[in-house]
């Protein structure tokens, strides 16, 4: 090589040496169940309002809970903020049983590859329950049941007409999976008068074969919340908001974070949320960082801001079900519907 060549060749690979030096490229971590947490003590952001005392809608509503058969996410899942969400008229109920088909690394719901059948009159008893209860906006969830045909979709489908005849005023969210990425359930259950349909991502691209069970997938999630928004748009009476969530602290990169918000705006998706992962046993993946809340702030903003999410909850205590939402998701879903009605 000529002289100045080789002179040209070595000044360009100095500076690009220097420019690794002073701005790194970020590490790519994946998360691992035998890898240490971080270390030293958890943060001290992470705190949740007490419940409310005796007389409160949160007492009120556990008193009625305590008195059925009904599972919550809420006692399930040992969320920390129940109390909150309860108080705020707010509730996220379990569907279909508790025994999972799939075994994601950081679920705590036990799998069973063959559960037992659906209980055929749950719709009309979870139905009653709920309009019986003190809540505005209820969230329907459910483990996934790859062993059903239709993945549960017509079980929920049943249940939110049944509780729309009795309380037609409430507002649901159906929190569902994938349904194996059949397009029939998806399409189903868009179309049955349900406000918010809601299927997590949870997490990044990359990491999604270390956080989730192999049957998932992410093109798979978002080719369901695509269908889900287009079936809806057909048939539904309302216009509805499609969601997903994501959790945080996996080892993901900001930019990977920030490639997941384009790609579910791109699906039609109106709502992310964002949350800190926590481990829930030593069998469950680590956690591989605290993310500080300022930066759970930073993303609620660029969400909104630059990738046009009509909404975005965003914090170190956030779950895909979190109140702080719910009261915003109600006044968008009215105007809505004002805005459906006038141009009937």
């Amino acid at each position: 090589m000529p002289r100045g060549r080789r002179r040209a060749a070595v000044a360009l690979l100095a500076c690009a040496a220097r420019a690794m030096v002073e701005k790194p490229l970020p590490l790519r971590v994946t998360p691992s169940t035998t890898a240490p947490m971080p270390g030293g003590k958890r943060p001290d952001w992470f705190k949740a309002k007490a419940p409310g005392g005796p007389g409160s809608r949160y007492q009120r509503l556990r008193e009625t809970i305590d008195a059925g058969k009904l599972n919550t996410v809420c006692d399930e899942a040992a969320c920390p903020n129940a109390g909150e969400c309860w108080e705020g008229g707010t509730a996220t109920i379990m569907l279909l049983g508790d025994a999972c088909t799939r075994g994601c690394r950081f679920c705590n719901v036990k799998t069973d590859l063959a559960p037992p059948p659906p209980d055929v009159d749950e719709p009309f008893e979870a139905a009653a329950a709920v309009a019986s209860w003190d809540v505005d906006y209820v969230v329907l969830t459910s483990v996934d049941r790859d062993d059903l045909d239709d993945g549960g979709a017509g079980h929920f489908a049943k249940t939110v007409r049944l509780l729309k005849e009795l309380k037609p005023g409430i507002l649901v969210e159906c929190l569902v999976s994938d349904f194996a990425g059949a397009a029939a359930p998806a399409e189903t259950l868009a179309a049955c008068g349900l406000d918010v349909y809601s299927h997590n991502l949870e997490t990044v691209e990359r990491l999604q074969p270390y956080v989730r069970d192999r049957r998932a997938g992410y093109a798979q999630s978002l080719t369901s919340l695509r269908r889900a928004k287009a079936a809806a748009a057909l048939a539904a009476p309302a216009p509805i908001l499609t969601k997903s969530s994501l959790m945080l602290g996996l080892g993901e990169t900001r930019d990977e974070i920030r490639r997941a918000m384009s790609d579910l705006r791109d699906n039609g998706v109106d709502v992310v949320t964002f949350g800190q992962y926590l481990r829930p046993t030593e069998r469950h993946l680590s956690v591989v960082e605290y993310v500080r809340p300022e930066v759970f702030d930073e993303l609620r903003d660029e969400a909104v801001r630059e990738f046009g999410f009509e909404y975005c909850a965003s914090g170190p205590m956030v779950r895909s079900s979190y109140k702080a939402g719910e009261f915003y998701l109600q006044h968008l879903l009215e105007k809505r519907r004002e805005v459906a009605v006038a141009f009937e």
